[in-house]
């Protein structure tokens, strides 16, 4: 065990983040940072979020609050 948080521990609080920084752009290196996990675990983190309808994921490949979110 890596004592790494799950995907469904980080949810609410990336859905947090988000929330309360709307105009926040995360790529996965940098979500990666942020969360303190490793970058394939943010970036499950974020698809998981963006199939939720929640992000968006942009050309450049960050994610951003989607409008209706």
């Amino acid at each position: 065990m890596t004592g790494e948080p799950s995907i469904e521990q980080l949810f609410p609080r990336a859905r947090g983040e988000f929330l309360e920084m709307p105009g926040l752009r995360l790529t996965p290196q940098q979500a990666a940072r942020l969360w303190a996990v490793d970058p394939a675990m943010s970036e499950r983190l974020l698809d998981a979020l963006a199939q939720a309808g929640f992000l968006n994921r942009n050309s450049a490949g960050a994610y951003s609050l989607t409008s209706m979110a």
